[in-house]
């Protein structure tokens, strides 16, 4: 049925997609509007992290079944996994999957497949029908034929881990909410080329806030997890041995404490519920402004070690204090640094005016907002000789083989566990 497919977007969830299609043996058109990504993926290597990916892209652009454009081109079905931001105001941009529709439209021919990726509120999928729908008034859509539509659309969100996204992306059990049963029908004729687990249908609303419910309902187990160390804190209790203490009851699974939440799925997709039903989502609110306050409460414990610095060491100005920030990606062993918490304690620590050492294995150069005269990317040990204050923020796997030489230092701010003094907790989060 699907000869050629396009994939829309060739960020973290779309470049293995298409990867893993191409990798079947289908022809994919990858597109981005980047430039650097395009040129970058036409030479068989990869822009992000993923383990395994880098060979998977390397094989599939070297037989000639995966290629990048700028510029969508006819395909008999179109992917299209793009940011879902929102406004300082949480409320949801959906301007890039509606440049998406725009930009696919002038290609589509009866008989094409369209699907929805990218996490949206509820009600996008339908918005997409319309705007194509705007762009082609010759060529009929689901929303008003059906069945019997030119272009059926479909909504299939992903729900994979980063440094697991190949594995997951086959394995995962899948959630197709088409606009029609044929849409339904011809979406899982496409992920069946791939997707070992099962595929399950539902309507597009369901679907996409079966997307939505799943990342709010960790928030809220994330926010239980970052308010009780809180509390923990003030009752001069050690988080982490309660922690591994509570969880040996048999139904009871309480997550990491950590700096907040990142990333672009669960410190974000709360919201889009929040903004349809804002007096109902009373739980999925307060998870959201636990998490959210969570990196101040760090911050706030990072000012306190640099007070202590200038008051023990009256000679030193703020400017003459080093920090160190360990970690800057939204969670272990990844490059993506989007929505992450660590980011912004390290830029309000750079604002204070001391020197900030940044160390994240996972990146070479220090980008947007880390740019700062006082902010440096720096190697672990080079950053750990010289600071007067060290902030774990991230629990990569290259701090955890240092725990030793990082728990040496006078004044740590270990927000993630590091090195607690009970490590009885196994990794859950």
């Amino acid at each position: 049925m699907f000869n050629t497919i396009s994939m829309i977007g060739l960020g973290y969830i779309g470049l293995p997609t298409a990867t893993l299609l191409a990798a079947r043996g289908k022809k994919v058109i990858g597109v981005d509007i980047s430039q650097l990504v395009v040129d970058t993926i036409n030479k068989g290597e990869i822009h992000i992290v993923e383990p395994e990916l880098d060979m998977l892209v390397k094989a599939a652009v070297a037989s000639g079944y995966l290629r990048a454009t700028t510029k969508p081109e006819p395909a008999e079905a179109f992917l299209i996994a793009v940011p879902t931001p929102f406004s300082d105001d949480h409320k949801p941009d959906l301007s890039y999957i509606k440049a998406a529709a725009i930009s696919i439209a002038p290609v589509l021919k009866k008989g094409d497949l369209v699907i929805l990726e990218s996490t949206a509120p509820v009600g996008t999928t339908e918005k997409l029908a319309e705007w194509l729908a705007q762009e082609r008034p010759m060529l009929s859509f689901p929303q008003h034929d059906a069945e019997t539509a030119d272009i059926q659309v479909a909504y299939c969100p992903e729900r994979v881990l980063p440094g697991r996204v190949v594995h997951e992306l086959v394995e995962n059990d899948r959630v197709i909410g088409g606009m029609s049963r044929a849409a339904t029908f011809m979406a899982a004729s496409l992920y069946k080329i791939f997707v070992q687990g099962d595929l399950i249908a539902a309507n597009a609303r369901t679907a996409e806030m079966c997307k939505l419910t799943e990342n709010s309902y960790r928030d809220v187990n994330i926010a239980f997890a970052n308010e009780l160390s809180i509390i923990c804190e003030k009752l001069d209790i050690d988080v982490w041995e309660l922690i591994s203490l509570a969880n040996r009851h048999p139904r009871v699974n309480i997550l990491h404490p950590g700096a907040g939440v990142g990333g672009h799925c669960i410190a974000v997709d709360p919201w889009f519920i929040i903004d349809a039903v804002p007096d109902e989502a009373r739980i999925t609110r307060t998870a959201r402004e636990v998490n959210d306050y969570k990196s101040d409460w760090v911050f706030d414990k990072i000012k306190t070690k640099i007070t202590d610095v200038l008051d023990a060491q009256p000679f030193k100005s703020m400017a003459d204090v080093k920090v160190a920030c360990l970690g800057l990606a939204f969670k272990p062993d990844i490059d993506d640094l989007r929505e992450s918490p660590a980011v912004e304690i390290t830029e309000k620590v750079a604002h204070l005016g001391c020197q900030v050492q940044a160390v994240e294995p996972n990146i070479e150069v220090l980008t947007g907002k880390l740019v700062k005269p006082n902010l440096k990317l720096m190697p672990l040990e080079a950053a750990l000789n010289c600071a007067d204050v060290v902030c774990v923020l991230v629990k990569h796997r290259s701090f955890v083989e240092m725990v030793s030489e990082i728990s040496k230092h006078l004044r740590v701010v270990d927000c993630v566990g590091l090195i607690a003094k009970s490590n009885m907790i196994e990794e859950r989060s």
